[in-house]
């Protein structure tokens, strides 16, 4: 597997293969949630930037690898809880990730670059990071946030799109602007994504 192209081949197919697996179903056709989310999440990275790199583009894929896993209901509901859960499905997505590397025999170095990409490390500071990050931010707006609107209250709905919005750099809420998205969500992210949101 010297050909880039052949080894992030080899690493998509496997991270798609644990996503397969998820239960839960999404999409027109079915998929599985996290095998369409993570496809979502490389054509999203693509257009925002063509020539990532390596382990970028497998930190994308491979962001959500088999989240079902870790149910948010195991914790409490509360904020300590979901900072938990959230720090728990981090780790575990690393090491779901750092399994699937090794076995297809990928150079340590690199796989420490995608274990710190998808636990999001020095996110403010690590321009990779930050662009994985606003990538999330992208998919989400696209493709979640309609049906979160949907359950839950409007002044809940502004207060996750600021949120969202904070986590952003400049650059990613300037290209959100003109990001496809619903128009309900589109509504309210005007008003909430614009001047300099407060970091959440």
């Amino acid at each position: 597997m010297q050909d880039r192209e052949e080894m992030l081949k080899a690493v998509h197919a496997a991270i798609d293969r644990a996503n397969s697996e998820d239960p839960q179903r999404d999409g027109e056709d079915g998929s599985a949630k996290a095998l369409l989310y993570g496809r979502r999440m490389t054509t999203t990275l693509l257009a925002i930037e063509p020539a990532a790199n390596l382990a970028l583009c497998i930190a994308a894929r491979g962001q959500h690898i088999r989240r079902w896993k870790i149910p948010r209901d195991t914790y409490p509901r509360d904020r300590a809880g979901y900072h938990r859960w959230r720090t728990d499905l981090q780790r575990f997505h690393a090491a779901e990730l750092r399994e699937i590397l090794t076995a297809l025999q990928f150079a340590e170095e690199l796989i420490l670059r995608v274990e710190a990409l998808v636990q999001k490390r020095n996110l403010r500071q690590d321009s990779e990071v930050q662009l994985l990050e606003d990538v999330i931010c992208l998919v989400f707006l696209s493709h979640y946030a309609l049906e979160f609107a949907a359950q839950h209250d409007p002044v809940k709905t502004a207060d996750i799109l600021r949120k969202t919005a904070a986590k952003m750099s400049l650059a990613g809420r300037e290209r959100a602007l003109a990001w496809p998205m619903p128009a309900a969500v589109r509504e309210i992210w005007l008003q909430c994504a614009s001047g300099n949101p407060a970091e959440a």
